[in-house]
């Protein structure tokens, strides 16, 4: 099991970005929620309301995931991160590979 963090421009993008992927099957599960960013971006640093997207998947989705993400993204140069998991309780397991 991975998580993949995404950042997205606004609520709505979240919401569709979670939408299409879980109706592909390629997630279980997604968190999102409103974050305040500041980054390098053109030379010079800049701050914005942003949602964290959180997507709980299988280990073996990433690429899919990432090549549909970067498909309907807003931005240039959506941030697409995995994270790897472990010590998982085994029911959440179970109930993630059901639904993929």
């Amino acid at each position: 099991m991975i998580f993949i963090y995404v950042t997205c421009s606004d609520k709505k993008e979240a919401e569709k970005i979670s939408g299409a992927l879980l109706k592909k099957k390629l997630v279980a599960c997604t968190n999102y929620y409103p974050i305040n960013s500041m980054y390098w971006w053109k030379g010079k640093i800049e701050k914005a309301r942003e949602f964290a997207l959180i997507l709980k998947t299988a280990d073996k989705n990433f690429e899919k995931i990432k090549k549909e993400i970067k498909k309907i993204h807003s931005y240039a140069v959506p941030c697409i991160i995995e994270i790897r998991l472990n010590r998982i309780n085994k029911d959440y397991l179970d109930w993630l590979n059901s639904c993929l």
